[in-house]
């Protein structure tokens, strides 16, 4: 896997993506803080299992209190950024310590969850459902 680091602040850089939902996570060393879209996590994710999506791949590795967390998040839903920002984080955290790279793939943090809205086809009222048929 390739290590994207910004050039000029250091900052490890990682990309994650779910359904239309992208996020893009910045990493460098420091306290524990992280921000989304300039909030804190908690006020921008409301939900615990939201919130629990974020910190479970930095607890995972050991490093909750260890990195500092810039996170741009545009597209989608609540749901599908938080998991957007899980795979961020996992591969952001890939290149901050390599030996956290197989247990990170081996639990399914960096496979990308290719599931996306299915199109809808002409003819039909949305992907699969056809128009109601009427006797009379």
């Amino acid at each position: 896997m390739q290590i994207k680091k910004d050039k000029v602040t250091g900052d490890l850089l990682g990309v994650g993506r779910r359904k239309t939902a992208v996020a893009r996570v910045r990493l460098r060393a420091g306290s524990g803080k992280i921000l989304v879209n300039g909030r804190a996590f908690d006020e921008y994710f409301k939900t615990e299992k939201e919130q629990r999506q974020i910190t479970d791949t930095l607890e995972f590795v050991g490093q909750r209190n260890a990195v500092d967390l810039s996170i741009r998040c545009t597209g989608g839903g609540p749901n599908g950024q938080a998991q957007a920002c899980k795979m961020g984080i996992a591969r952001a955290l890939c290149g901050f310590s390599e030996e956290a790279f197989q247990p990170l793939r081996d639990n399914g943090f960096l496979t990308r969850d290719s599931r996306m809205k299915e199109r809808k086809k002409y003819g039909l009222r949305g992907a699969r459902r056809g128009v109601q048929f009427s006797k009379r």
